[in-house]
């Protein structure tokens, strides 16, 4: 097993992991597939090439604003799209396709907003990366460092403020049971949106740590869909936690498999790595629609022993 191949399947499951956690959340609050997670990574991409390139900011620094311009992105999606339909009492189909209607005003945005930083300040954005302005830790690029430790303290944390803090645990009351939240006195918009704003501000984050690990596209929100969707499937939509072992299996798959195949078969095999979250998704809902989250292990167990 190669040690790079090692390396990048740990930095690409960070964020995957941070990605599907936000997916998650975000099903867990409206029931709606969010067809436009994707663009909150993407936009902040272009965001830290910004301030990377024109503003010489480390691009660590650059998820600080990341996570605040993703959480907004998502926070708009959620009160001025999804929360007015809700009211008028939109079903599960409208309300999938208002998110597919918010990605593309967003894919639109970003390209406009390339176009822009390529015509007027002449940089390079289709088909970059930024891993030249990685550090080094240990003689390894920062990124294998720094993503898994990021999207461990960052998920550490969202787990303590959703079971230690009275407004964490109030927001998983709204989320698990609305109804009854409400007669208790708790506010369930303020919930709603405080978790779309963190599932967007997850997947900012994980945007802009993107260009350090990989070539980026305006288009790598849509391709990366379906490895997130995958993860969350896989963990269980209805199952923060699950997100995260769905997140790292993902990963882990994608790129070690792609790398195996492409060493078995040869280098024709990698752009068709999509297949391999879409094997497993489609294995997940055939097998345990529930995902991973949804099986009763100690019954399999003793199945199986």
């Amino acid at each position: 097993m190669s040690l790079l191949l090692v390396r990048d399947a740990i930095i690409f499951s960070s964020l995957m992991i941070m990605l599907s956690a936000g997916l998650t959340l975000t099903y867990m609050t409206t029931k709606v597939p969010n067809f436009a997670h994707g663009e909150f990574a993407t936009l902040n991409i272009y965001l830290n090439l910004a301030l990377v390139r024109l503003l010489n900011i480390n691009p660590y620094l650059g998820t600080i604003p990341a996570f605040m311009l993703g959480g907004a992105v998502a926070l708009v999606l959620y009160l001025a799209v999804l929360k007015p339909l809700m009211n008028r009492g939109a079903n599960y189909v409208i309300l999938m396709i208002a998110t597919i209607a918010y990605d593309m005003i967003l894919i639109s945005l970003i390209n406009i907003f390339a176009d822009y930083l390529n015509r007027i300040h002449k940089l390079i954005t289709r088909l970059f990366q930024l891993k030249g302005f990685d550090i080094e830790i240990f003689g390894q690029p920062g990124l294998f460092i720094i993503a898994p430790v990021l999207a461990f303290i960052m998920i550490t944390s969202l787990y303590l403020f959703l079971n230690k803090t009275k407004f964490g645990i109030a927001m998983r009351a709204a989320i698990e049971n609305p109804s009854l939240a409400e007669v208790v006195g708790i506010n369930i918009n303020l919930m709603y949106a405080a978790s779309w704003f963190i599932s967007g501000g997850l997947a900012g984050v994980a945007g802009a740590l993107m260009p350090l690990y990989m070539t980026c596209n305006p288009d790598i929100g849509i391709r990366l869909l379906i490895s997130i969707f995958a993860a969350s499937i896989l963990g269980g939509l209805s199952n923060m936690y699950g997100a995260l072992i769905g997140g790292a299996i993902i990963g882990f798959a994608e790129v070690l498999g792609t790398g195996y195949l492409s060493t078995a078969l040869g280098p024709w095999v990698v752009p068709y790595r999509p297949v391999i979250p879409l094997i497993i998704m489609m294995l997940t809902l055939l097998l345990a629609p529930k995902g991973l989250a949804g099986i009763d292990w100690k019954r399999f167990m003793k199945k199986v022993g």
